[in-house]
């Protein structure tokens, strides 16, 4: 991660137009602090791509455009790179962050950024109509820069997802792990699956009992947990309840969109959020768990 940050801001350098893809599902989570600093250091324009959008509660991700084309130098858009021709806006979007470099002999170069597993590489597939890069739903599949013609006019520079050292808000983490932009050895199952429950069930209880027939009156993550475990028959040896292969299966329905299109944070919420911490000293912060895992 330090080699692929070093690299990034010497790219940075000679590049006009920062692209930044997100997961709609959250994007400020899933947003790099360490690539807004460094693209407001080059004074770098950036189009927020809020891709997986088809899995997103859409109020949620028309909000959080109007957040991000609020800021000075960004403008957003949503994009599901399932549907054919998704990455065909693109191109113009960026030109229009970067008019200077617009005709003549000098070519719009863009650099294509984010953290693990949000579809960049899947995103540089499509915008060259072929495969280039490998994808899969795992993170950290990219390793290494690479540069390829967009077209006249136009250049692309492919980067490997990139985490921050630490992740200052426990939450992230949860949010991170739970939509598989942090691997699994990272994290417990169980826990992780938890913590989506509860904001799920605070957010979304219909889709709870449309997916599960569960009532989730008065319950919190790890009581939804066990009534999935219950309910899909998740049961060890001797009878007690598999939570493991329960977490599998409420993880897995969220990841695919079997839960329906859910967002886990909105501009509104994070704020909020942001403003608890900033509450908290940093010593009772420690105790409390809030470090990064």
């Amino acid at each position: 991660m330090n080699s692929a940050r070093r690299k990034l801001a010497e790219t940075l350098a000679v590049i006009d137009v920062v692209i930044e893809v997100t997961d709609a599902r959250l994007p400020g989570a899933s947003s790099n602090p360490l690539i807004e600093e460094l693209r407001r250091f080059r004074n770098r324009p950036c189009l927020k791509l809020l891709n997986k959008a088809d899995l997103a509660d859409p109020e949620a991700t028309r909000a959080w455009i109007a957040h991000y084309d609020a800021c000075p130098g960004v403008h957003a858009a949503a994009i599901s790179l399932k549907k054919p021709g998704a990455a065909a806006c693109i191109p113009a979007l960026a030109r229009q962050l970067a008019p200077h470099r617009t005709g003549g002999d000098k070519p719009l170069r863009l650099i294509l950024t984010g953290i693990p597993n949000v579809g960049k590489s899947t995103l540089m597939n499509a915008l060259l109509k072929r495969r280039v890069a490998k994808v899969g739903d795992e993170p950290a599949i990219t390793k290494s820069q690479q540069t390829l013609d967009l077209g006249p006019g136009m250049t692309l520079t492919d980067t490997p997802g990139l985490m921050w050292p630490k992740i200052s808000h426990d939450i992230d983490g949860f949010m991170l792990a739970a939509s598989h932009a942090i691997g699994r050895n990272a994290m417990i199952d169980e826990e992780v699956a938890a913590r989506l429950g509860d904001i799920v069930l605070a957010r979304y209880p219909a889709s709870i009992v449309a997916r599960y027939r569960i009532d989730p009156a008065g319950m919190d993550g790890e009581a939804l947990l066990e009534a999935i475990a219950r309910r899909r028959a998740c049961v060890q040896k001797g009878g007690a309840s598999d939570l493991e292969k329960a977490a599998n299966i409420f993880l897995t329905d969220y990841r695919n969109g079997a839960l329906g299109r859910i967002s886990l944070e909105t501009p509104e919420s994070r704020e909020k959020m942001l403003a608890a911490d900033a509450a908290i000293p940093p010593a009772q912060a420690a105790n409390d768990g809030s470090e990064a895992r």
